[in-house]
């Protein structure tokens, strides 16, 4: 079928492309055969994807196909790449001039906070700019201009928010061509709207690139099938790849329709079915089959494949979200002490807030691990801010850690009065938090703020010592009003500030999590030291995929951010109600379709090994609740997987149970 979908050039057509099927390899021979065998001249074949990595893969595999000489001239772009050259050239008639800039987030943030505060005389009234940042987006990504958006079926006129956001949109937009700006959703909504005031333009485009494929056509949103349409004004040689059961981006305004309805928006289309899949091997395929057919609305595919195995992907079930980290973790130490490389394992999840305990846990057995499309929670800054805090009062000499939170949270030192006392430490020989203790009157006139600093820091050495880890901590942070500080640096923003103090109380939890695993033997010199020798341990932070996959770390990634990637052993934890399908999705009423694709693109990760996980009970707000496994692996026929209760032995064989129990205290006679 590849052959088939490579050698149909003329017409529409629609190659389904199923997971793992070598999707990339099909349409690079497609585009290689035009030129190669057919003739086709390079400049008037155009490929769009949705990523630089993609766009760039497609093109090195092109050259190697049939050269630089052979490929030159062949557009080969991102759908921003090449609607930013196209308003190069003709944005002038849309009233910019053609030395535009482009605007990151920072920009649209200030123009944004402009608009708010002249929204209303008490400022901005409390209103988050993120929001109203995304809502313009949403708005731009559906063709709606700020004139269309109180008519549309999108504006609440008993909606503060969409209030605020019918003057932001308009404020900004006006602002924005004063500047001669635009920003990254402008990109498309701009050339959208060239292509509608001036049809011509979009013609001329059609005439010149005469065959269009598109990558990932599933992903395509409303703007994007609108520019599909003006570029084949002149034609219909469109190739478009996808599969709709891959479809996940429904929140970053994907339509799922663009797919399934190709055939009528372009007929007569040929479709050309890739199912062989060249990944997984075929019991978690009849696994991802039995899963995705429970969704109604969908092109008919199964997908199979030549490597056959007896080995059953298997659903663990856990206690709680400590064990179920505890049971993955283990089973990935066993793993790495058998030779085997970490970093073909992963651990997907559907949401970020699942990851604390895996990273509790992996940090504890040493096993190093990285965060894809995310910040480890030791990253980040008011996690560090709370490390230095820790360290010092372990060690108070370290000069490092005493001087980045000396004035965090602010007590009125600055830089001068950091001078003078890194003047006395030198005239006296001492370190600096013994300066600091010695004469706490060389800051500002009548500032308590050094006094304040060395009192909290002696406070604290007594509840480390007295107190349970986790304890001291939250004691720690509530002294220094850390919450508040949160809450007056990110008042701008008032769901980041919430996301930060989330972020301590994950850190509170860790410690908590520590506390039960070493029991009395924690101490705080032991939890500064594994947590800083697992910070010796990562290498550079902020890889790429590229790179990360290169290391021989695990990944850690939601759903969302696998699609695409592949690894020989997947833990796919939280397979569970209230998770998948999300809790959001199923209270609000909406469609639980895409929730099954993301099941079904979790599943086909992988090659050899899936271990499923879901909890019986999970801590949601300080309460135990009750936990199912989800309802997408309830109604599936017995022999798909291998369904193992973590809270016993049923993992394990008959013998291989009661060998454990005989043993079970060898280690400890061993020892003595």
């Amino acid at each position: 079928m590849q052959r088939l979908a490579a050698e149909t050039v003329e017409g529409p057509v629609l190659i389904l492309a199923g997971a793992g099927s070598g999707k990339t390899s099909t349409i690079t021979h497609r585009m290689a055969h035009m030129v190669a065998n057919l003739k086709i001249p390079p400049k008037s074949i155009l490929g769009v994807t949705f990523t630089n990595k993609a766009a760039r893969e497609m093109r090195e595999r092109v050259i190697s196909l049939i050269g630089h000489d052979g490929s030159r001239g062949m557009t080969l772009a991102t759908f921003h790449a090449l609607c930013v050259s196209i308003l190069k050239r003709h944005i002038e008639k849309l009233g910019y001039h053609p030395n535009f800039n482009i605007y990151d987030t920072s920009d649209q943030m200030s123009i944004i906070r402009e608009a708010l505060n002249q929204y209303r005389s008490d400022k901005d009234g409390g209103f988050d700019r993120k929001t109203i940042q995304a809502r313009i987006s949403f708005l731009k990504n559906r063709g709606i201009s700020p004139e269309e958006f109180p008519k549309s079926k999108h504006f609440d006129h008993d909606s503060p928010y969409d209030l605020v956001t019918q003057h932001c949109f308009q404020f900004y937009r006006d602002k924005m061509r004063f500047y001669n700006a635009i920003d990254f959703d402008d990109i498309l909504f701009l050339t959208a709207t060239l292509f509608r005031k001036f049809p011509e333009v979009a013609l001329s485009y059609s005439n010149r690139f005469r065959y269009i494929m598109v990558d990932e056509y599933q992903d395509t949103n409303a703007l994007q099938f609108e520019l599909i349409l003006a570029l084949t004004s002149a034609h219909k040689n469109l190739c478009v790849v996808g599969d709709d059961d891959q479809s996940i981006y429904a929140f970053r305004g994907a339509d799922i329709t663009n797919i399934l309805s190709f055939d009528k928006h372009f007929s007569p289309a040929k479709v050309i079915k890739l199912e062989e899949n060249y990944r997984s091997t075929q019991p978690i395929l009849e696994l991802a089959n039995h899963v995705i057919v429970q969704n109604k609305v969908r092109k008919q595919k199964t997908l199979f494949s030549q490597k056959q195995s007896s080995e059953l992907p298997i659903l663990w079930g856990c206690g709680n979200t400590e064990h179920e980290a505890q049971a993955v973790t283990e089973d990935i130490l066993q793993y790495w002490r058998s030779g085997k490389h970490l970093n073909e394992v992963a651990i997907l999840y559907r949401s970020k807030t699942q990851v604390e305990p895996f990273e509790a846990q992996l940090r504890m057995s040493q096993i190093p691990y990285n965060i894809i499309g995310g910040q480890k929670l030791y990253d980040k800054k008011e996690i560090k801010d709370i490390m230095s805090y820790l360290t010092l009062i372990y060690n108070t000499r370290d000069e490092l850690a005493l001087r980045r939170v000396l004035n965090v949270p602010h007590r009125g030192i600055g830089q001068a009065t950091l001078d003078k006392y890194l003047a006395l430490k030198e005239s006296n020989k001492c370190d600096l938090f013994s300066a600091l203790e010695s004469n706490p009157n060389l800051g500002p006139a009548k500032s308590t703020g050094v006094s304040d600093f060395t009192k909290i820091i002696h406070q604290s050495k007594e509840a480390f010592a007295q107190r349970p880890l986790h304890t001291a901590i939250a004691e720690l942070i509530a002294n220094l009003d850390y919450y508040e500080f949160i809450n007056h640096e990110y008042k701008d923003a008032p769901k980041q500030a919430e996301r930060k103090r989330m972020d301590v109380e994950s850190f509170i939890q860790t410690a908590e999590h520590f506390y039960n695993y070493h029991k009395q033997n924690t101490t705080l010199d032991l939890f500064v030291e594994k947590i800083i020798l697992q910070d010796s341990q990562d290498e550079e932070k902020n890889q790429d995929e590229e790179k990360a996959a290169q290391k021989n770390e695990i990944s850690l990634m939601t759903l969302h951010s696998a699609k695409g990637l592949e690894f020989e052993r997947v833990y796919f934890v939280g397979a569970e109600e209230d998770l998948l399908p999300h809790k959001k999705t199923v209270t609000e009423g909406t469609d639980i379709s895409e929730e099954l694709r993301l099941c079904y693109v979790g599943i086909t990760r992988a090659r050899q090994k899936l271990i499923l996980t879901y909890c019986k009970e999970r801590t949601i707000y300080g309460k135990k609740v009750p936990r199912h496994k989800s309802r997408f692996l309830e109604v599936l026929k017995p022999g798909l997987f291998i369904e193992q209760d973590r809270t016993t032995f049923g993992h394990l064989s008959p013998e291989e149970a009661k060998d454990y129990k005989k043993n079970f205290f060898k280690g400890l006679i061993d020892d003595m």
